[in-house]
């Protein structure tokens, strides 16, 4: 039986440009790139090949453009960082976020708190995503930060970040982006209104543990990770050279095929629903945005069961983020859009990725409604 990789929101496979383009610097080129010499100086040039790629391709500055160990370490980067810079003592003392954000954007939240900063988490509608006007009702002059995702990792809820980011300014806040799930979007876009912007390169084919922030040119902000001059000084640490190199070769890889792949993503989401339409009392967890994910209850399976008889059957796929999967607790994203607990408890999030074909989706598919109608006849 052939298995089914419909997990992509989790991770993705390494493509053969990042796998190349790494390479080199676990072996020949294997300098340290703050070392001076020539070995440390080839380990530099990469870095900063890499550091300009990704800049040219969200339309940046390459000094703007901060690696890191992936997007958990660049959302906090971005939060507690600016928490710390500005210090809760002066007149902007106040962060903003969603309820529907990545657990390492609520836990930095979280911590700008014990740093004496008032918070607030923005609701969702029922379709998932953040209101403007509720940004409006909640900022004042006194607003620091404010930080909502891009596109949601759980529904692929495209978020309406440009009219936030808007309010954000009138205001003179800063706007966080954490941009993971939207490296099929339009970056450069979404990264000319953001002060900040959070990318991850194993979602799109690079590599697990390298991360970038985007911080533009003036906006201050304190390093979390210190002790070493790196990253100009706000991530110490030796440089990773092969996930920067990877990075950037994914980046650049995925680019070149992201309207392609924005549209075939579109098509497999809608065949996925119709086809599991097929097994009745079928409900759909948030707007059918297109970007690759769908989140589905199917009436009657209110636990994991549904999840673990898809595992058997050679799917995989997941309950909500990978993040959260040690934890008991259902998904708070989906808690937060007002949903019954047993709808919460019984979801399952599809995600679809650059390997992922259309005969994939209808086996799937039809896979996921052979196990939908054996569980409710054993219930």
């Amino acid at each position: 039986m052939k298995r089914i990789y419909f997990d992509n929101a989790a991770t993705t496979p390494v493509t053969k440009e990042a796998f190349g383009a790494m390479l080199p610097y676990f072996s020949d080129k294997f300098g340290n790139a703050d070392s001076v010499h020539s070995f440390g100086r080839e380990a530099a040039a990469a870095l900063d090949r890499a550091r300009a790629a990704i800049a040219s391709i969200i339309g940046v500055r390459r000094p703007e453009v901060y690696f890191t160990s992936g997007g958990t370490e660049a959302n906090n980067l971005a939060i507690t960082g600016i928490a710390e810079e500005t210090g809760a003592g002066n007149d902007k003392k106040r962060i903003i976020t969603s309820v529907i954000e990545h657990a390492s954007v609520l836990a930095a939240v979280g911590r700008a708190e014990k740093l004496g900063f008032g918070t607030a988490c923005l609701r969702v509608d029922g379709d998932g995503a953040v209101a403007p006007e509720e940004l409006e009702k909640t900022i004042g002059d006194d607003v620091a930060l404010v930080s909502v995702m891009a596109v949601n990792n759980e529904t692929g809820v495209i978020q309406p970040v440009r009219e936030l980011a808007e309010i954000a300014h009138a205001h003179g806040a800063l706007f966080h982006t954490d941009a993971v799930q939207a490296y099929r979007e339009d970056l450069a876009d979404i990264a000319s209104f953001s002060d900040m912007l959070t990318l991850s390169a194993h979602k799109f084919g690079g590599p697990k543990g390298a991360g970038a922030l985007f911080i533009r040119g003036g906006v201050k902000i304190n390093g979390i990770i210190i002790g070493g001059e790196q990253e100009r000084g706000l991530r110490g640490g030796t440089s990773n050279v092969p996930a920067a190199a990877g990075f950037a070769a994914a980046l650049s890889e995925n680019e070149k095929h992201r309207l392609e792949e924005r549209e075939r993503m579109r098509a497999l989401c809608a065949l996925f629903s119709e086809r599991v339409a097929e097994a009745g009392g079928i409900r759909f967890n948030g707007r059918a945005d297109g970007t690759g994910i769908v989140n589905v209850f199917a009436d009657g399976i209110e636990d994991s069961s549904l999840l673990d008889l898809l595992d058997m059957r050679g799917v995989c796929c997941s309950a909500g983020a990978a993040c959260s999967s040690g934890s008991p607790e259902p998904s708070h994203v989906l808690r937060a859009m007002g949903y019954p607990e047993g709808r919460v408890r019984g979801s399952v999030r599809i995600s679809f990725g650059a390997q992922t074909t259309r005969a994939d989706v209808e086996e799937g598919a039809e896979r996921f409604v052979g196990a939908v109608k054996s569980l409710r006849k054993i219930k």
